[in-house]
Order: structure tokens, then sequence, then C-alpha cells
């Protein structure tokens, strides 16, 4: 007999053994279940706490609860990559009818350094110097520094008589790109930041008359701008979520966008209409001034049908993730 062939039985017996018992692998649910927490890592006080971050964040979720009832679902965190204008370092353009400014990812003290550096270099003639408010008053033009819609984020605005001017800006962006340290704070960025630093209000939702709203604490054409590069940026997925048009003119968009209703709807539901997919809706999503730094945002459907209240506050509170 071959002598491989000494040893079948005694596997084919092992074998049978381990199925009628335990089966081929180890239940470890009840293992799971008696699990004990450990003691959290503690790290030395003296440690560098800028090479230490969350291996896994959870994104916060935009707006304030309010409860529905028992039917009441939370809305589910917004996207890692969504509600922010750019990263920290980096610049781009942003503008709103005739305006255009720069968005660069870092405080606005930073920012501030860097834009005298800038007309110190340039030989720029500097007229006044605002440091409280950002004001840089030259002899052409005006360069200014805010603070951004998003925290850590900055806007450059450089002006003529009100009107934007592009060698200015193009020259702020190229000498942003060529900074490696704007991402880090430094200790004469946080001096000079003063009461460009301070952070607005976040968005937050009402209801007036029955009606969810958005209010955001910005004017209308930096809210109507920022919003628009992130919807370009998160409603790009075709019958789910998808940015349609975009009116600069009357402030609105149109997107298509699947209502919490449908996304929720039970099989039971879907039985009973004999429809199981989910079908997107047409919304526009009007701006509107509200004082002289506030915008209102509102979601209306385009069809016969209105929105249900829930569907319009889900969607409001999505929108409000993204200027967050």
């Amino acid at each position: 007999m071959n002598s491989a062939l000494k040893w079948m039985p005694l596997v084919a017996a092992l074998a049978v053994a381990g199925c009628a018992r335990e089966g081929y692998y180890d239940n470890r649910s009840v293992d799971y279940t008696k699990a004990e927490e450990s003691a959290p890592l503690e790290l030395p006080d003296t440690r560098n706490t800028q090479r230490y971050r969350d291996v896994m964040p959870v994104p916060d979720v935009p707006g304030a609860f309010a409860s529905q009832g028992d039917d009441f679902h939370a809305p589910p965190p917004r996207a890692l990559n969504s509600g922010s204008g750019v990263s920290a370092g980096e610049v781009a353009r942003r503008e709103a009818g005739e305006q255009r400014w720069l968005l660069v990812g870092a405080m606005p003290g930073v920012v501030w350094s860097e834009v005298n550096d800038f007309a110190a270099s340039r030989g720029l003639d500097v007229l006044s110097r605002n440091d409280s408010r950002g004001v840089l008053e030259t002899d052409q033009g005006r360069i200014s520094v805010s603070s951004g819609l998003h925290q850590g984020e900055s806007e450059v605005r450089c002006e003529q008589g009100g009107v934007p001017v592009e060698g200015c800006l193009n020259a702020l962006e190229r000498r942003f790109e060529q900074r490696s340290n704007l991402a880090s704070a430094t200790a004469s960025g946080l001096a000079a930041q003063g009461q460009m630093g301070q952070q607005e209000h976040p968005p937050r939702l009402e209801q007036r008359d029955g009606e969810w709203q958005l209010a955001l604490p910005y004017d209308l054409e930096r809210a109507w701008a920022e919003l628009s590069a992130q919807l370009q940026a998160d409603f790009s997925l075709e019958g789910r979520r998808q940015l349609v048009e975009q009116d600069a003119g009357s402030h609105s968009f149109l997107v298509d966008y699947i209502p919490f209703s449908e996304r929720s709807r039970g099989v039971w539901a879907s039985l009973a209409s004999m429809n199981f997919g989910e079908e997107a809706r047409r919304v526009r999503l009007e701006l509107s001034r509200q004082g002289t730094n506030q915008t209102l945002v509102r979601a209306r459907a385009t069809g016969d049908e209105a929105l249900l209240a829930d569907d319009e506050r889900e969607l409001l509170e999505r929108i409000g993730g993204l200027l967050r």
C-alpha cells in the first residue's frame, strides 16, 4: 500500500470529529461579549502633539437634532471629503458675479503676515495698514484678508476702486502656492490675528411657519460662491444627488436629490406601491439676503408635489454640513 494512503482514515476521522463538535471554524462571539476594555494608551506630556491624530476620525453631524417622534432618524454624518473649502496650505479661486478672490487654507494671521511680506518684496508704497481689520492700502490698490467660511481658512481680496485686480490676485496666488509653511500657524501670525481670526457662528436650521430654512452667517455673494464650489464637489452622483444647473443672477441652484423619505422607505411600503427603486426629486435651492450679513437658503420642489417637512430639513442639513 502507498504510504501516503495509510494516513487517509486518520485524517478523515479527525475531519468528521471536528464537524460534529464545533465545525471547521471557532465561534468567537462569546469571546467578544466577554472582552474587557483595556486602559487607554498614555503618551508623555513632552510629545509633539502635531505628530498624532485620529486614525479613523468620525465626522461631525451637521445641524442640531430636533425630535420628530418615534419615526425620527438621525441624519448620517457628512463625508470626510466634504464640507471643506481647501486643504491646509492650498489656495483656490472663488467668484460671484464681478467679484473674485482667493481662498487660502491657512489662518488669517499667517496669511496677513504673508501679504505684508508680499507688499514689501514688490516694493509697493503702503499708504495705510490696519492689522485688526486685515486691510493694506497701497498705491496700486487695496489688499484685504478676512476669515473664510470654514475653520482655518482665509479670504484674500485685491481690489482697486471696488474692482478685482487680476494681476495682483495672480501674483498672490503664486506666492501662496510656493509657501510650504502656510498650514502651520506661527506665533507672529497668531499675534497679528486679532479680530480677523474670530470665527462666525455656524449655519443653523430654523423653522418658520412650518417651513425649514437654513440661516448662514455670511453675506449673499460669499455664501453663493462657496456653496457653488461645494455643490460641484459633493453633488456629483448621477441619479442620487447631482447639481443640474446654477444661476448667479438669481442666486439659486437646481439639484436632483433622493429625499430622506425615499431612502428610508420600508419593504411593506415598496410592496404596496410596487415601486422598489429610489426616485430622485428635482429641487431648487434659493438663496436670499437677510440683513447685512446673513443669507437664508430654502429648498423647494419644482414639481406639483411639495417636499415633506422631514425631506426639506434633511436636505438643508446636508447643505449646512457643506458650509461648516
